[in-house]
């Protein structure tokens, strides 16, 4: 297995999105999973305006992983234009409620999963900063994480107001 931590230390320190989108794709190119992945949670963590920590940062790293996959995948930039729209009319804390209690997982959701990105679940974002949300907002998803086969155990705790 070649050793990439020189290259994965510059990606750690990277906060040009050009630069690391073209590490995404190189990596992609030459089979690199581990340099790819590096570049892509890179990426979506410096994206984001928002203060790192807190559940609108979360949120938005959330939107941005998925329209990426989504640009990716059809070829052409690919924005969530309902979802935004929902978030400028009711906020990041609403709309993560809305999809947590909603009997249906979203399409994000399913998409998230199926790649192995279970933290990046606007659940996922919920448990993490629980004390933001009601108990049954927290509880519902939980269930929804728990269906879904992830072990709530492994998925990074953190946030500033999580509990």
């Amino acid at each position: 297995m070649p050793d990439y931590s020189k290259m994965l230390a510059l990606i750690a320190a990277c906060d040009d999105p050009a630069k690391l989108r073209q590490w995404i794709t190189n990596g992609r190119k030459e089979k690199q999973k581990e340099i790819e992945d590096a570049a892509f949670r890179r990426l979506i963590a410096i994206l984001p305006m928002e203060k790192p920590g807190t559940v609108e940062h979360d949120f938005w790293r959330t939107i941005h992983a998925f329209e990426h996959v989504l640009t990716e995948e059809r070829g052409k930039t690919t924005r969530l234009a309902r979802t935004r729209q929902k978030v400028a009319r009711v906020g990041e804390i609403e709309t993560l409620k809305d999809w947590a209690i909603s009997t249906r997982s979203t399409e994000g959701f399913d998409m998230l999963i199926e790649r192995g990105m279970p933290e990046l679940a606007g659940e996922a974002i919920v448990l993490r900063h629980a004390g933001r949300f009601e108990p049954v907002v927290v509880a519902a998803a939980r269930t929804r994480l728990q269906e879904a086969g992830v072990d709530i155990g492994s998925l990074p705790q953190g946030g500033e107001e999580a509990q």
